[in-house]
């Protein structure tokens, strides 16, 4: 486990700046996603935290020493790769073991045993260990390639998209078994992906990226209800926040061009026409798709709800954010 610091990184690949200024601190045992679209430099800041690349300017520290001149083996951190790192020829067990046995870590044989066990117990495949690799559906895969970086305690645990190849279904089973993961070992795990519902279930804290830019940093909660400007309030959040012009709704500040409003804080009952466009039944929630004058917005409603197509409702806003041409939260 591992305080890592992050002062000024800038690195640029040609003409391409990826990252430009980023100072972050990732708190020891925290889980903390990096969020942004692709480009936006998210995977620069691990391979940087790695020492798989060097910025033109900046430090990195892991517990309170700067890394800038140590290996990557000397950094003691561990990356998963949103494709399998597996070697397909060997068993579960001796892919788990393989970093063990590195002429670096150099593990007695009888560790090694012990921690593949531990790690096997810890994913929930002790059954797999004899299978070899090419034998494990998708899932069982991506556990294996979790638990390679696993095996070794590293400091911090660098994590690249390692669920966006997955189906639907076992991308929502291993987020809970990453989350209960980093619960029982205390780890420092930096995350990285563009889907947002990772970010909101998963993370004690969310950077956001924008252009090589760190926009907002903060817990995914506090992202959620403050974002500083609309591409963060865009980023989390489903249904996607509905921006329209301020002039929708009156009581805009003199300043406002957009007014933002999540889904939830949409109250029905009183205020202005709005018409029904459609009726989205989810089981465990119903959205309705609105239209007030030009504009098109989403709220949602009880999920059993008897609203049909083409019926009228009056709508106002509840704790709107507003944002001003800059997309800037006033």
């Amino acid at each position: 486990m591992a305080e890592v610091i992050l002062s000024g990184l800038s690195k640029s690949y040609g003409a391409t700046q990826a990252l430009q200024g980023v100072s972050m601190t990732i708190p020891d045992g925290a889980f903390v996603v990096l969020l942004g679209p692709t480009g936006a430099g998210k995977t620069t800041i691990l391979r940087l935290i790695a020492g798989l690349d060097r910025p033109d300017s900046g430090d990195v520290r892991i517990d309170d020493h700067s890394v800038m001149q140590d290996t990557p083996a000397q950094r003691d951190v561990a990356m998963v790769f949103q494709q399998y790192s597996l070697y397909p020829h060997l068993t579960v067990r001796d892919n788990l073991a393989f970093p063990l046995r590195s002429p670096i870590i150099a593990m007695p044989q009888a560790e090694i045993a012990k921690r593949v066990a531990e790690v096997a117990e810890v994913l929930r495949i002790p059954h797999k260990l004899d299978n070899k690799a090419t034998a494990l559906s998708g899932g069982e895969m991506q556990r294996v390639s979790i638990g390679r970086a696993l095996v070794r305690n590293p400091r911090i645990y660098l994590m690249d998209e390692p669920l966006s190849s997955l189906d639907a279904k076992l991308r929502a089973d291993l987020r809970i078994e990453l989350k209960r993961i980093h619960a029982d070992m205390g780890a420092t795990f930096l995350y990285v992906t563009h889907d947002q519902i990772e970010a909101m279930t998963m993370a004690t804290h969310v950077g956001v990226l924008d252009r090589g830019k760190l926009v907002q940093f903060g817990t995914p909660r506090d992202i959620y209800e403050n974002p500083v400007s609309t591409y963060v309030a865009a980023r989390l959040g489903q249904p996607h926040i509905n921006l329209l012009p301020a002039a929708a709704f009156p009581g805009a500040p003199s300043t406002a061009t957009q007014i933002g409003l999540r889904p939830e804080h949409i109250h029905v009952g009183d205020g202005q026409d709005a018409t029904i466009q459609r009726v989205e039944h989810l089981g465990d929630q119903t959205r309705l798709h609105l239209t007030i004058g030009h504009y098109s917005l989403i709220t949602l409603t009880q999920p059993h709800t008897a609203l049909k197509p083409g019926e009228t409702l009056k709508i106002r806003p509840h704790n709107p954010l507003w944002f001003d041409a800059s997309g800037n939260r006033i």
